[in-house]
């Protein structure tokens, strides 16, 4: 019976041992090989004094160790916290902060970027580390390669149920720093038989990992190629040539991406007209809204792939797909709900909107998050009671108000209208205004800083940014990037800096966003 995590695992090494399970540069595991290291780490964390409910941080780039961790933690009834391999050091702290991670799994070369800032987690108190490692950290340390060849993998006393916490993962929200999302061993189960379910995986797929596993559409791309006995192989890319690349070489049959990946996909520097891979059986697209010519040049490089676009949020996991068969009569459609799941639309008054009516996107199954580690108020007004509640649904089940906009059509297939708060959504990320603006804040200069998010083709959106500057100081655009790019991820430095004699307010004397966002429709529309 598979109720936690790791039991995926465990089926899928007992039935196909000798099935490749993991890709990763020069290596490659089988799937019993997979489940015996993943023991092993999970005997090491208990032997260590890892108890039941703690979380332990994964701040790893892509490889075969990063899905061994999130694995062994759960088989040894612990949480895991995947951390973006990309992400700066003040975020990382943020997020060991904030979880109370009181183990650490990383690489030297990132554990050597945290030295300034690991002395502000004060709940760590072990860092297993990836190569070799110099500086005195205020924690025990650990070398990951030693500590799996010394641990006993036959010790590992199994915790809990499939309600229990499993995961938290990091997003942001429209206001302030990353909230971490908390996922139970049930949410990630039935995200993965019903991913894995209407597209159709089995152990016969090779599925690229090229989504970061701190994204829950790339979690799941990892869970459900383990629930089929399916092959994950995990890249690091930078160009499209890098993933055509790959997609040739391991025979891949599936990908998962969010629409900057298929803007490299689609230039003729990927290669990818001149190598159209046989083997890849279908593409998945989240993050984001693929427009629609990207789509058009997509499906006539990949004819014999299926397109599947789809929708979701960390909070609920995936909501609806539209199935390639749809796509010629509404390719700008989010589609239907994922199997055993149900979609409302709910205008402001709570009443059920009709085709054509602009409603919440209202998400009630199995998917739905235990809500925000630390945050209850939060969790309250996103997790509610379910509005039509009928027999047979017990009054403590919550649903998920997602905070996007949608509409109907006749027949019931849904379309993206926008998002209620001022969250942007670029690359693929939910970005938090509020976090880029308090680095902008930190420039020299620098007075007062707002950010909203411009529609961009390729990105989904991109970012703007309105400065005041300090009285009298020199308005240097470039010098503001470059300090943002010194700070932050490259997704969330702004793509245009606007200086501004002050911003506007509303009448509580908040950031008017709304009339930041009119005036970035304006400047866009005067330069078309």
């Amino acid at each position: 019976m598979r109720y936690l995590v790791h039991h995926m695992l465990r089926d899928s090494a007992s039935e196909h041992p000798d099935r490749e399970a993991l890709v990763g540069g020069d290596e490659r595991l089988t799937y019993a090989q997979f489940a015996q290291q993943t023991t092993a780490l999970a005997s090491a964390f208990q032997h260590r004094g890892v108890r039941r409910g703690e979380r332990i941080a994964i701040y790893l780039p892509p490889g075969v160790v990063l899905p061994q961790v999130i694995f062994a933690c759960s088989q040894a009834g612990a949480v895991f916290v995947p951390i973006h391999h990309g992400l700066f050091p003040e975020q990382v702290a943020h997020i060991l902060k904030d979880s109370g991670a009181t183990t650490l799994v990383t690489d030297a070369q990132r554990w050597t970027t945290l030295q300034a800032v690991i002395a502000d987690t004060p709940a760590l108190q072990w860092a297993i580390v990836e190569g070799q490692h110099e500086f005195a950290a205020p924690c025990a340390t650990d070398d990951l390669s030693q500590l799996l060849r010394v641990a006993q993998s036959n010790a590992v006393e199994e915790y809990g149920i499939g309600k229990d916490l499993a995961a938290i993962l990091y997003t942001s929200g429209s206001t302030g720093r990353p909230k971490g999302v908390m996922l139970s061993h049930a949410n990630l189960l039935a995200g993965a038989e019903i991913v894995a379910t209407y597209l159709g995986i089995t152990a016969s797929d090779r599925l690229l990992g090229a989504l970061p596993f701190s994204f829950d559409a790339g979690l799941n791309q990892l869970t459900s190629a383990v629930w089929c006995g399916a092959t994950t192989v995990m890249v690091n890319f930078r160009f499209g040539r890098d993933i055509v690349r790959m997609l040739h070489d391991e025979q891949i049959t599936g990908l998962a991406g969010v629409p900057p990946l298929w803007s490299l996909l689609a230039d003729a520097s990927s290669g990818l007209a001149r190598q159209v891979p046989e083997t890849l059986r279908y593409i998945t697209n989240t993050g984001g809204a693929m427009p629609t010519s990207l789509l058009a040049k997509l499906r006539a490089l990949l004819p014999q792939t299926s397109v599947f676009l789809m929708y979701g949020l960390t909070e609920a996991f995936r909501s609806t797909y539209l199935p390639p068969e749809e796509l010629d009569r509404r390719p700008t459609s989010m589609g239907k709900a994922i199997p055993n799941t149900e979609i409302l639309v709910i205008d402001e008054q709570g009443n059920a909107c009709g085709p054509g009516e602009v409603g919440e996107l209202v998400h009630h199954g199995p998917t739905v998050s235990l809500g925000y580690w630390g945050h209850p108020e939060l969790t309250a007004r996103v997790l509610r009671p379910h509005p039509f509640a009928g027999p047979g649904v017990a009054s403590e089940e919550r649903v998920c108000y997602s905070g996007d906009l949608v509409r109907t059509d006749e027949e019931g297939f849904l379309y993206f209208v926008g998002r209620r708060d001022n969250q942007i959504k670029s690359s693929g990320f939910r970005i938090s205004p509020t976090e880029v603006e308090e680095v902008l804040c930190q420039c020299a200069g620098v007075q007062h800083a707002a950010v909203v998010g411009a529609p961009d083709p390729r990105l989904g959106q991109h970012l703007v940014a309105y400065v005041v500057a300090v009285e009298e100081a020199v308005q240097d655009a470039h010098a503001i990037v470059t300090h943002c790019a010194g700070a932050l991820p490259r997704y969330m430095v702004p793509k245009r800096i606007e200086f501004v004699s002050e911003l506007p307010l509303t009448s509580s004397g908040k950031v008017n966003y709304s009339q930041l966002r009119e005036r970035v429709e304006e400047v866009d529309s005067s330069r078309s």
